[in-house]
């Protein structure tokens, strides 16, 4: 197994997952990049709603700020709900079929696995299901929420950086850092990367997920006035996530591989999702917008 010189390694900042702990309540990093994703995707959305010239073709914006803040609880109960349920079909079924073979495993969201595919699928029913309710169209409401998902992938990926989890794989460039095994409150082992330098994977995502898919959405929006064709702003978000999440689980060490071991389970589903990217083209292409 290679190994490096320390000073070819960039010391791994020892930040504690847990920011306050108040007797037997804990308040960690990961449960506020989840707050902080939320809320600054809300007001990311307010503030692109209440921008008039990316509506000027449709004579109004697809929601107003009311119904904003009224999805916010639905698109919270979309992520959680819909990340957990996708951890365990995806990934703790298949990977740790004992362990959740237990339905009181499934509960124990406080020990971590979340899917963002999961999520991802939880948050377009909360869409759909919302549009309905409300008599909102449904794709340009999508357009909007795309736009601001790459702010919760970012702190999201800083969370998992915090907490020294989804690692990467042993590498000698001179950005590696050594992963800190880790414990929980009962001090049993819950992640041991060795004392091997690894690519920092998490912050690859970060940067990729979070902010390049960013500043394309933004571009999209700005430049190219992309929410005049209702769905390019999802097919872009559906397309670019996937190529960058394929791209960094190449660096990231997974045992959540697929057959021979070629591909991981996030990469297959990560290219599953050009499937809807290559749908929603097609829609953007077939719906013209109306005249304001």
């Amino acid at each position: 197994m290679m190994q490096l010189l320390p000073a070819l390694v960039i010391p791994y900042p020892m930040i504690d997952p847990v920011l306050v702990e108040i007797g037997p309540l804990a308040i960690r990093w990961y449960a506020l990049a989840y707050v902080a994703g939320i809320l600054l995707g809300w007001w990311y959305a307010v503030r692109l709603i209440n921008t008039a010239r990316f509506w000027t073709k449709w004579g109004s914006p697809p929601l107003t700020p009311i119904q904003v803040d009224d999805f916010i609880v639905w698109a919270t109960l979309g992520i959680i709900l819909g990340g957990r349920i996708g951890f365990i079909l995806f990934y703790g079924l298949i990977y740790q079929p004992t362990l959740y073979s237990d339905p009181m495993q499934w509960l124990k969201i406080w020990e971590g696995g979340m899917s963002f595919h999961g999520g991802l699928i939880g948050v377009i029913i909360a869409v759909m299901l919302f549009s309905w309710r409300k008599g909102i169209d449904m794709v340009r409401f999508g357009d909007v929420v795309a736009s601001v998902a790459p702010i919760g992938l970012f702190t999201g990926r800083i969370a998992n950086f915090v907490n020294g989890e989804l690692w990467g794989k042993v590498t000698d460039v001179p950005w590696a850092m050594v992963f800190p095994t880790r414990y929980d409150a009962a001090g049993n082992m819950v992640s041991d990367p060795g004392p091997f330098p690894r690519h920092p994977s998490q912050l690859y995502e970060a940067m990729l997920e979070g902010v390049v898919l960013f500043l394309i959405l933004r571009l999209l929006a700005t430049r190219f006035r992309a929410f005049d064709r209702p769905g390019v702003i999802i097919s872009a978000f559906l397309f670019f996530y996937g190529l960058f999440r394929i791209i960094s689980e190449i660096f990231r060490d997974s045992d959540q591989l697929i057959g021979d071991g070629t591909i991981s389970m996030g990469q297959l589903l990560s290219a599953g999702m050009w499937v809807g990217a290559l749908f929603f083209a097609w829609w953007a292409m077939s719906h013209r917008p109306k005249t304001a």
